[in-house]
């Protein structure tokens, strides 16, 4: 009686639904951490960003938000030896306890320049170059070119080679669509990475030259006089927009 109890059809079921659920829950914790890994190393999107990528809430990208700006100085030919306000203090241009939640900055790549805008309206200009690979969209790390879309401030804080250092939030989902597109249609290896750690920041001490000469020297971030990027760093805060354009 005992030996055909514990061969019971129903305690066999239970031994087999134990080894299923631990098979499955040991493929599961692989899974779990070979996905943590690809993060690690950026070959795969962060699990927040997953629905924005698969366009769950839509497939509309970000609108520009300094369209008419764009527009009126994409059909001037490049002049980059004035810019506006240069001559004065930024702060002399922005009104008393100004609202930093109300600045945005454009930059034109085309242009090889920075604008900083207060309630949609430009207020100060400045000279500024990219990576050594100028021309295009970022796709992946080390292609040394300079992102182009719309992006937040994610932190600010000082560099001890460039003065300060302003850090988006590359990559976006947007990012990783492109990235993933560039994947298929064999533009870029299938091993590479799409990089990170990309901002806006000065050049190495007495290296001004670099924006004068207009110098692309960087590995795709926004690079300005340090006095310059100083300036700017007053007057903004992590989530400021920054739209970058061709």
């Amino acid at each position: 009686m005992d030996f055909l109890r514990s061969h019971s059809p129903k305690k066999q079921l239970k031994k087999q639904l134990k080894k299923r659920i631990l098979t499955a829950s040991l493929l599961l914790g692989c899974g779990v951490t070979a996905y943590a890994l690809l993060v690690r190393l950026e070959l795969a999107m962060p699990p927040s960003q997953i629905p924005a990528v698969l366009c769950l809430p839509d497939c509309q990208k970000e609108q520009s938000v300094h369209l008419k700006a764009t527009r009126a100085t994409s059909s001037e030919s490049v002049d980059t030896t004035d810019y506006l306000n240069s001559s004065q203090k930024l702060q002399e241009l922005l009104e008393d306890n100004f609202d930093k939640e109300k600045v945005s900055l454009l930059v034109e790549k085309s242009s090889y320049r920075l604008t900083i805008f207060y309630q949609g309206e430009p207020v100060k200009a400045y000279p500024t170059v990219f990576g050594t690979a100028p021309v295009g969209d970022k796709f992946a790390e080390g292609d040394h070119k300079t992102p182009e879309g719309i992006y937040r401030v994610r932190d600010l804080y000082d560099h001890p080679e460039w003065s300060k250092f302003i850090w988006l939030d590359y990559p976006t989902p947007q990012d990783w669509q492109e990235h993933a597109q560039a994947k298929l249609a064999g533009d870029i290896p299938p091993q590479v990475t799409i990089g990170s750690e990309v901002g806006i920041h000065g050049v190495p001490a007495g290296a001004d030259s670099l924006i004068d000469q207009k110098t692309n020297w960087t590995w795709g971030c926004v690079s300005l006089k340090n006095k310059d990027v100083d300036e700017i760093y007053t007057a903004i805060r992590s989530g400021t927009l920054v739209e970058i354009v061709p």
